[in-house]
């Protein structure tokens, strides 16, 4: 079994309720081990639309990286995610930010995901959870990346979010 971390975020309808949908449907092809409180966040790129909140977990599988994609693009469909604009609102999004130390480039599949070092919204969360995991890339934590951000604006940390799920060590 391959560790995994992944983002998830939304900022449309009730947003705990979809963070909380999207969590139990991972765990359905997923075992999900950690679960990062929630931060209500800023939009980045598209600064017209509403809040996020966002959040990490951590999972592991034996899918592949392009068939975990798959199954990760199909749950958000089943949540009720539709085309968008780039950037712009969403039911939800949840993205593969590691897959173990392993990279990935394909066209439709970047791993680890290339924008994390510049998005607060999703190293703090991961900070709280697994602050030494590293970058395979740049050998830094996220930790060290957290804090190349500081200070973070327009990021607050929202709380824990009950998603049913016993939570064990990574």
């Amino acid at each position: 079994m391959i560790p995994v971390l992944l983002g998830l975020g939304a900022n449309m309808g009730d947003r705990a309720a979809t963070l909380r949908a999207a969590v139990s449907g991972l765990g359905r092809f997923l075992n999900v081990i950690r679960v990062s409180p929630v931060y209500e966040t800023a939009p980045m790129y598209v600064m017209d639309q509403g809040r996020f909140l966002n959040m990490v977990v951590v999972v592991e599988t034996a899918l592949t990286p392009e068939r975990l994609l798959e199954a990760v693009k199909d749950l958000e469909r089943r949540l009720g995610r539709t085309p968008s604009r780039r950037y712009g609102p969403r039911q939800i999004d949840i993205d593969i930010i590691f897959y173990g130390d392993q990279r990935v480039d394909e066209p439709d599949l970047v791993i680890p995901h290339p924008r994390l070092p510049e998005r607060a919204f999703v190293l703090a969360p991961a900070a709280d959870i697994v602050p030494d995991w590293l970058h395979p890339e740049s050998g830094r934590t996220v930790s060290e990346m957290l804090e190349v951000l500081q200070p973070m604006r327009g990021i607050e940390r929202w709380g824990e979010l009950d998603c049913g799920i016993v939570q064990s060590a990574v």
